[in-house]
């Protein structure tokens, strides 16, 4: 289990839906990201997420790049 303030460097699909932005992560599972720019170029591509775990399968995402 990922503790809360972990640092997450993680690569998987970048997904958008109603709420926002979703990682369906590589190794499984997925994150809900709050992001402070909307990264609409990566959308449905694979990309390399890197922020801090917020709890209840969050990430504030500092960063999304493609992978």
């Amino acid at each position: 289990m990922t503790e809360i303030g972990a640092g997450v460097n993680e690569t998987g699909r970048l997904l958008r839906d109603e709420a926002g932005f979703l990682l369906q992560r590589d190794l499984g599972g997925s994150y809900r990201l709050v992001l402070l720019r909307v990264p609409v170029d990566h959308v449905e591509k694979r990309v390399r997420v890197r922020g801090f775990y917020a709890g209840d399968g969050i990430v504030e995402a500092e960063g999304v790049a493609a992978a």
